[in-house]
């Protein structure tokens, strides 16, 4: 328990820590990534590089600092960031590593009104918030391992198939080389690999949606192959262009926190933009296979016809739902005379359309997508709570304020 001197010191740095966050969490990656460079081979450099993680990072420091007197405000935050954590197998000893660079970072940046009284206060709160993570990430280690065919850290699969879906998305089936199951999973989840790229110094993860519904004896994964001189497309350029059917990579068990609650029976839209469509593809399986009754609405958005992945599997899965509907649109369509439903991006006006408002939606999809989308259903009456969403990358914030006072 932290002494209630303690909450208040902490909580006290809120203000200063709104001001300062990202220039305290820059200078705690770059010093940390210094003295330990091993820990290159867990972190997305290109996040580093374009600032995403370090404004998620000090996005965590002022929660933390908020909520400090009632860390379970916060607890969906630390179970998102917990999952990513130990889909990339960050373990308990790291965490003092973190510590030692983040009370380092904000004396260095904060200088003189860092007090002593503010830095032990801050070691302090660390050490609880740290504790925190650690129990959690633990039963999850021990409970990705405790199931058939689970384990708790990465291990070799081979690609058994490899399938190109439209003109950037190819899929990859993976079967574990020891000849174990795969594990079951959540619709939605998503499980990391882990890659050595020829000529690349450190080791690179990615996490990738996995885009069927579990109880097969493979995992897909439908990877979208970014540009070459896109810095966040090395792992997908060296997935579509060097991997082949027969070549191994390593994998952590599944993952993630957006997932398909089924036992709801509410309506449901599963609203996708590009490659976000691969968790909705899982879950929109995996009520095919339940012989769902709800009703369910499929929306996909992509750039146009040739952009478009798993439309014949789409429109065949909505088939088989009792009350399923499929809607799709192009941004800039090349046959003007298609069977698409809208043009241009996914607007307000058609999912009015579409979607009452007792509906739980589902998104996932590209930061402006989502933004989009994400404004549209709440002014449509949409609750929040009805309102789920994934990013691909670290966590950001759509709504204004991410947990109620």
């Amino acid at each position: 328990m932290l002494s209630q001197k303690t909450i208040d010191i902490v909580k006290s740095t809120v203000p200063v820590l709104e001001e300062h966050g990202t220039k305290i969490t820059s200078y705690f990656y770059k010093t940390m990534f210094a003295a330990h460079p091993e820990l290159l081979n867990i972190f997305n450099h290109v996040n580093q590089a374009q600032g995403r993680q370090q404004t998620a990072l000090a996005n965590t420091v002022i929660a933390a600092a908020k909520y400090i007197d009632r860390l379970e405000a916060i607890l969906p935050v630390v179970d998102q960031i917990a999952h990513k954590h130990r889909g990339l197998g960050i373990k308990a000893d790291q965490y003092p590593i973190v510590g030692k660079y983040l009370l380092l970072a904000i004396k260095h940046v904060l200088g003189d009104a860092a007090t002593d009284e503010i830095i032990n206060a801050w070691a302090e709160a660390y050490g609880a918030i740290a504790d925190v993570f650690i129990a959690i990430e633990k039963e999850m280690y021990k409970e990705a391992a405790s199931q058939p065919g689970g384990w708790d850290d990465f291990k070799a699969f081979t690609i058994i198939k490899k399938v190109h879906e439209s003109n950037v998305i190819t899929s990859f089936y993976l079967k574990p080389v020891d000849g174990k199951p795969v594990p079951t999973y959540q619709p939605g989840q998503y499980i990391t690999i882990r890659v050595k790229i020829p000529g690349e110094e450190y080791i690179l993860n990615r996490q990738y949606s996995l885009s069927n519904a579990p109880g097969n004896e493979y995992f897909r994964i439908s990877v979208k192959r970014e540009a070459d001189n896109e810095p966040n497309g090395k792992v997908s350029v060296y997935l579509h262009d060097h991997v082949q059917e027969g070549d191994q990579i390593e994998v952590s068990a599944p993952a993630g926190v957006f997932t398909l609650n089924m036992e709801e029976d509410a309506p449901i839209a599963l609203i996708s933009g590009g490659v976000g469509l691969t968790p909705m593809m899982t879950m929109l399986e995996s009520l095919v296979n339940v012989d769902s009754k709800r009703d369910v609405t499929f929306i996909h958005s992509a750039r146009n016809e040739e952009y478009h992945a798993f439309k014949e599997e789409q429109m065949k899965l909505c088939s088989q739902l009792e009350n399923g509907h499929y809607y799709f649109g192009y941004e800039k369509p090349l046959d003007p005379n298609g069977d698409y439903a809208y043009t241009g991006y996914l607007n307000k006006e058609f999912l009015e359309k579409v979607i009452d408002s007792n509906t739980i939606c589902y998104v996932c999809g590209p930061v402006p997508f989502l933004k989009g989308v994400v404004t549209s259903l709440a002014a449509l009456g949409i609750p929040e709570e009805n309102i789920r969403y994934e990013f691909f990358g670290p966590s950001m914030q759509l709504m204004p304020e991410a947990v109620n006072n």
